[in-house]
């Protein structure tokens, strides 16, 4: 589990979203995104506050896969986040008779946890 404890939250002027925390490490800050990753290194704060601004929610819209213990990957999106885990759904495209169709995974984002590679070719 990651110790969230010194995190500093960032959220955005116009709306008060959380985007993000900024972790204090040697003089300056380093940005953590909403999935737990490390996006920079050490930054002062109105760099990493700009940088959080910058990336934004979007990427949380993006397609992932998800590796399942069997090794097979399957298409998912994420439903819900917070430093307490990270709930996905199946990407079914609406189908109704697709099996295993959530999955609670461990905060910060696992490697199991992926963006989805495009393919321009298909």
């Amino acid at each position: 589990m990651t110790n969230t404890e010194q995190w500093i939250e960032h959220r955005r002027g116009s709306d008060r979203e959380l985007l993000g925390w900024m972790t204090p490490t040697g003089d300056g800050f380093v940005v953590v995104d909403l999935l737990g990753r490390t996006r920079t290194g050490e930054l002062d704060w109105h760099t990493a506050e700009e940088t959080l601004d910058a990336i934004g929610l979007g990427f949380l819209a993006d397609p992932y896969e998800l590796r399942l213990p069997d090794g097979r990957c399957i298409g998912v999106r994420i439903a819900e986040l917070s430093p307490d885990g990270i709930r996905v759904t199946r990407d079914d495209w609406g189908a109704h008779d697709v099996a295993e169709r959530e999955f609670l995974l461990p905060f910060p984002m696992p490697e199991e946890l992926r963006p989805r590679a495009t393919h321009p070719e298909q």
